[in-house]
Protein backbone atom coordinates (compact mmCIF):
# COMPACT_ATOMS: atom_id res chain seq x y z
CA UNK A 1 0.00 0.00 0.00
CA UNK A 2 1.12 4.03 -0.38
CA UNK A 3 -0.26 6.83 1.58
CA UNK A 4 -2.17 8.72 -0.96
CA UNK A 5 -4.51 12.01 0.80
CA UNK A 6 -6.85 13.99 -0.85
CA UNK A 7 -6.66 17.32 -2.19
CA UNK A 8 -8.59 20.19 -3.28
CA UNK A 9 -6.33 22.35 -5.70
CA UNK A 10 -7.79 26.01 -7.37
CA UNK A 11 -6.23 27.85 -9.99
CA UNK A 12 -7.81 30.92 -11.02
CA UNK A 13 -11.47 30.26 -11.69
CA UNK A 14 -10.62 26.66 -11.72
CA UNK A 15 -11.79 24.03 -8.74
CA UNK A 16 -11.36 20.53 -8.12
CA UNK A 17 -10.75 17.75 -6.01
CA UNK A 18 -8.72 14.18 -6.64
CA UNK A 19 -6.10 11.77 -4.61
CA UNK A 20 -2.58 12.27 -4.83
CA UNK A 21 0.28 10.16 -3.60
CA UNK A 22 2.84 11.25 -1.21
CA UNK A 23 6.13 10.32 -2.74
CA UNK A 24 9.22 11.10 -0.05
CA UNK A 25 11.18 9.84 -2.84
CA UNK A 26 10.35 13.49 -5.03
CA UNK A 27 12.55 15.80 -4.21
CA UNK A 28 12.21 19.37 -5.13
CA UNK A 29 13.16 22.96 -4.56
CA UNK A 30 9.51 24.16 -3.96
CA UNK A 31 6.17 22.87 -2.91
CA UNK A 32 5.49 21.01 -6.39
CA UNK A 33 2.96 18.77 -7.58
CA UNK A 34 3.32 16.57 -10.18
CA UNK A 35 -0.15 15.63 -12.23
CA UNK A 36 -0.83 13.85 -15.47
CA UNK A 37 -1.61 15.93 -18.73
CA UNK A 38 -5.39 15.28 -17.90
CA UNK A 39 -5.32 16.88 -14.57
CA UNK A 40 -3.14 19.57 -16.62
CA UNK A 41 -6.26 20.09 -19.05
CA UNK A 42 -8.79 20.25 -16.22
CA UNK A 43 -6.82 23.21 -14.33
CA UNK A 44 -6.41 24.98 -18.17
CA UNK A 45 -2.43 24.19 -17.92
CA UNK A 46 -2.22 22.12 -20.92
CA UNK A 47 -0.99 23.00 -23.87
CA UNK A 48 1.40 24.35 -21.48
CA UNK A 49 1.38 28.07 -20.83
CA UNK A 50 3.77 30.88 -21.75
CA UNK A 51 4.93 31.08 -18.06
CA UNK A 52 5.84 27.53 -17.96
CA UNK A 53 9.30 26.36 -18.09
CA UNK A 54 10.23 22.93 -19.81
CA UNK A 55 12.94 21.08 -17.80
CA UNK A 56 14.44 16.91 -17.53
CA UNK A 57 13.60 15.76 -14.06
CA UNK A 58 15.76 12.47 -13.36
CA UNK A 59 13.63 9.93 -11.87
CA UNK A 60 13.38 6.58 -11.25
CA UNK A 61 12.33 5.71 -14.59
CA UNK A 62 15.28 7.73 -15.91
CA UNK A 63 15.57 11.49 -17.67
CA UNK A 64 11.55 12.59 -18.16
CA UNK A 65 10.51 15.85 -19.84
CA UNK A 66 7.83 17.61 -17.52
CA UNK A 67 6.47 21.01 -17.75
CA UNK A 68 7.16 23.55 -14.36
CA UNK A 69 4.43 26.46 -13.32
CA UNK A 70 5.75 27.93 -10.55
CA UNK A 71 3.35 29.32 -8.51
CA UNK A 72 0.54 28.25 -10.17
CA UNK A 73 -2.50 27.00 -7.98
CA UNK A 74 -3.22 26.74 -4.30
CA UNK A 75 -3.79 23.29 -2.69
CA UNK A 76 -5.01 21.91 0.91
CA UNK A 77 -5.34 18.32 2.32
CA UNK A 78 -9.28 17.78 2.66
CA UNK A 79 -9.54 15.11 5.32
CA UNK A 80 -12.33 13.75 7.22
CA UNK A 81 -12.74 15.82 9.95
CA UNK A 82 -9.88 18.88 8.97
CA UNK A 83 -8.26 20.73 6.23
CA UNK A 84 -4.54 21.78 5.78
CA UNK A 85 -3.35 25.27 5.62
CA UNK A 86 -3.15 26.53 1.88
CA UNK A 87 -0.32 25.88 0.16
CA UNK A 88 0.70 28.02 -2.89
CA UNK A 89 2.32 25.20 -5.44
CA UNK A 90 4.40 24.66 -8.42
CA UNK A 91 2.60 22.56 -11.02
CA UNK A 92 5.20 20.01 -12.90
CA UNK A 93 2.82 18.38 -15.70
CA UNK A 94 4.07 14.97 -16.71
CA UNK A 95 2.77 12.55 -19.51
CA UNK A 96 4.28 9.33 -17.25
CA UNK A 97 2.80 9.86 -14.65
CA UNK A 98 -0.73 8.24 -14.08
CA UNK A 99 -1.78 9.84 -10.79
CA UNK A 100 -0.63 13.44 -9.10
CA UNK A 101 2.57 13.35 -7.02
CA UNK A 102 3.11 15.25 -3.63
CA UNK A 103 6.64 16.08 -3.26
CA UNK A 104 8.68 15.74 -0.65
CA UNK A 105 8.96 19.68 -0.08
CA UNK A 106 4.86 19.53 -0.54
CA UNK A 107 4.99 17.29 2.14
CA UNK A 108 6.86 19.62 4.96
CA UNK A 109 4.50 22.27 3.61
CA UNK A 110 1.53 20.09 4.54
CA UNK A 111 2.47 18.66 7.63
CA UNK A 112 2.22 15.09 6.28
CA UNK A 113 3.78 12.75 8.74
CA UNK A 114 4.20 9.13 7.50
CA UNK A 115 3.40 6.69 10.53
CA UNK A 116 3.34 3.18 8.34
CA UNK A 117 3.61 3.36 4.46
CA UNK A 118 3.11 0.06 4.23
CA UNK A 119 -0.26 -0.21 5.74
CA UNK A 120 -1.07 3.51 4.32
CA UNK A 121 -1.22 5.12 7.64
CA UNK A 122 -0.73 8.84 8.32
CA UNK A 123 -1.02 12.08 9.89
CA UNK A 124 -1.03 15.55 10.52
CA UNK A 125 2.25 16.91 12.76
CA UNK A 126 -0.53 18.53 14.86
CA UNK A 127 -2.53 15.35 15.15
CA UNK A 128 -1.70 13.40 18.70
CA UNK A 129 0.51 10.40 17.85
CA UNK A 130 -2.76 8.27 18.26
CA UNK A 131 -4.11 10.20 15.45
CA UNK A 132 -3.63 7.37 12.63
CA UNK A 133 -5.71 8.38 8.93
CA UNK A 134 -6.28 5.95 6.85
CA UNK A 135 -5.01 6.85 3.13
CA UNK A 136 -7.68 7.60 0.49
CA UNK A 137 -8.60 5.15 -2.33
CA UNK A 138 -6.83 5.86 -5.41
CA UNK A 139 -8.35 7.88 -8.23
CA UNK A 140 -7.71 11.05 -10.37
CA UNK A 141 -10.51 13.63 -10.64
CA UNK A 142 -13.68 13.34 -8.20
Amino acid sequence: MAVRVRLKIWREDKVLETVALVNSGYEADSPQLMIPISLAKALGIWPPPPDSKEDIFETAGGPSRVWVVRKSAKAMIVAEDVSSKEIEIDLVVSPHVDEPLISDVLTGEFEIVLENVAKGLWRFSWDPPSRLRKSEKRSFLT
